[in-house]
């Protein structure tokens, strides 16, 4: 019996298909934020500031930091061709690079050695009132979670379809016009069926199945172990997305519906404005020094961690929700891929080309409201494939019943024949085609996934997780400083970029004015 989902995907597909615009998919516009530790060539995190020469962590749109001074944030333009986006992200390496000394720059997502929170050092953004935002968030964060978690790296995919594919789906869809509120719509039903689908990711790109011994603290969390300094999970894909990694059980009481736009900004604005007892124990200051923003839920909607996000480019002082309310949905923020190991930039185009033609599909096929029993049953999915996707017979839920993993990915992989061969128009290399037979090369095999190469290099050669993952930064290391410089002069624009946020920065903390606690109150005010 074939599902009802099956029908609407069908019957959208096809009518693209038959609307005479054969490249009515291409040229989406594509963006990477890519973090990574920097570390000291023996492989300890480095506990230097952030470069000077990199610009300003807090007004440098392309090269920041994430929750730690020693977490680089590497942030691309948007680009309609994935090779263009690539071709940007090794510019921006090349470029950090040239200032980093004999520091590297850690190949995995799962930290190096760590001797506890107190070696992951806070990003710092200077003086300002939204620099020490920043600041104080992160601190609040250490507080909350621990800093080791936040010392956990990933790669972020945005994605927006391109404008004059709406205008043809509005039309297929038989709806009187291509407005904000129908885009919204249409990206909420990709949040909802990435939801249920997204596992797939964890499945074909987690490379992180290991984790340092130091990580854990006193417990194995169920893992078993490598060697003396290493803990794996023999089918595990991704623990950066497990319960042990981001889906930390401190957030296991949070639920934001992803039902609508109006349901999302509810469920946020409850998280962000309910009080939290232990956060009330904790306070928001020790003397002087602030522990935490407020004593809520969540601090500010960022601290909300999802595979995937609805996001609007924000206005300076905008929260994420107030642009969102403004304008609606402008593009999704896929957040579930690890840094690949065996990738310099951490990601590649065959990875980028099916992540944008899996958007596709989560848009095309039918997208019903999540219940709360059916939540119960993603997340469950979702920790079965982060610490047992490769486990022979692995059954997931799906609709109330138990679905062979594999079964179910070939029977999404086969839907995206269509939507890939659109991309492709014209191409006769055929790129999107290609990168969907590699997936279901990995389904088919499980040995030929990120996870099980990962592993099956740790026992070949003896590392330990932490050898390896060094062994690779040095390679990634001198890969890029053997690149002769980009003829564009691009690196000389990144260098003008880095010293302009300086001056930024500094005019920022020359002209703010009133109270930290007035910035924060009048922030929280409009958020």
């Amino acid at each position: 019996m074939r599902r009802a989902t099956d029908t609407v995907f069908e019957r959208r597909l096809s009518a693209l298909v038959n609307a005479r615009e054969p490249g009515v998919l291409q040229h989406g516009l594509k963006g990477v934020e890519k973090e990574s530790l920097r570390v000291l060539p023996d492989g300890a995190i480095a506990h230097t500031p952030h470069p000077a020469a990199l610009g300003s962590a807090l007004t440098n749109e392309h090269i920041t930091t994430d929750f730690s001074e020693s977490l680089i944030e590497l942030v691309t333009p948007v680009f309609t061709r994935s090779w263009e986006l690539l071709q940007y992200l090794l510019d921006l390496h090349q470029f950090v690079y040239s200032h980093l000394g004999d520091e590297l720059l850690w190949a995995t997502s799962m930290p190096c050695p760590l001797t506890g929170d107190a070696d992951v050092p806070t990003a710092r953004y200077g003086s300002s009132h939204v620099g020490r935002m920043k600041t104080v968030y992160r601190e609040g964060l250490r507080n909350r979670y621990g800093a080791l978690m936040q010392a956990i790296s990933g790669v972020h995919f945005n994605y927006s379809f391109p404008s004059k594919f709406w205008d043809v789906y509005v039309d297929l869809r038989e709806l009187p016009a291509n407005t904000p509120d129908f885009r919204s719509a249409s990206y909420f039903e990709v949040l909802r069926n990435f939801r249920r689908m997204g596992w797939m990711v964890l499945y074909l790109f987690g490379v992180s199945p290991v984790v340092g011994r130091d990580f854990l603290g006193n417990s194995l969390a169920g893992l078993e172990v490598l060697d003396a300094k290493t803990a794996y999970g023999p089918y595990a894909t991704s623990l950066r997305m497990s319960d042990i990694g981001y889906r930390n059980r401190n957030q296991a009481g949070v639920s934001v519906s992803v039902n609508s736009l109006d349901a999302y900004l509810r469920d946020l604005k409850r998280a962000v404005t309910t009080p939290h007892p232990a956060y009330q124990q904790l306070g928001l200051k020790r003397g002087d020094d602030w522990q935490q923003l407020n004593t809520n839920v969540l601090q500010i909607e960022n601290e909300y961690y999802s595979a995937i996000r609805p996001k609007r480019v924000t206005r300076s002082g905008e929260s994420p929700s107030a642009a969102l309310r403004r304008g609606g949905v402008e593009y999704v923020e896929v957040r579930a891929l690890d840094v690949s190991a065996f990738d310099p930039v951490g990601v590649n185009q065959t990875k980028l080309r099916f992540l944008e033609a899996f958007v596709a599909l989560c848009l095309l096929s039918s997208g019903p409201p999540i219940e709360p029993g059916e939540q119960a049953g993603i997340d469950d999915n979702y920790l079965k494939v982060s610490r047992r996707g490769r486990e022979p017979g692995l059954n997931l839920a799906r609709e109330g019943r138990q679905l062979p993993l594999a079964s179910w990915a070939r029977e999404i992989l086969d839907s995206m024949t269509g939507i890939c061969e659109l991309l492709d128009h014209g191409d006769p290399a055929r790129p999107y085609t290609v990168a969907l037979r590699a997936q279901q090369e990995r389904v088919d095999d499980p040995a030929r996934t990120p996870s099980a190469r990962l592993l099956r290099e740790l026992e070949t050669s003896g590392d330990s997780f932490f050898e390896l993952a060094l062994r690779m930064s040095t390679i990634h290391r001198d890969y890029f400083r053997s690149l002769p410089a980009p003829n564009d002069g691009r690196l000389k624009e990144f260098g003008a970029e880095a010293r302009e946020s300086q001056v930024r920065q500094a005019a920022l903390e020359a002209t703010q004015s009133g109270s930290f606690e007035e910035y924060l109150a009048s922030y929280f005010a409009r958020a």
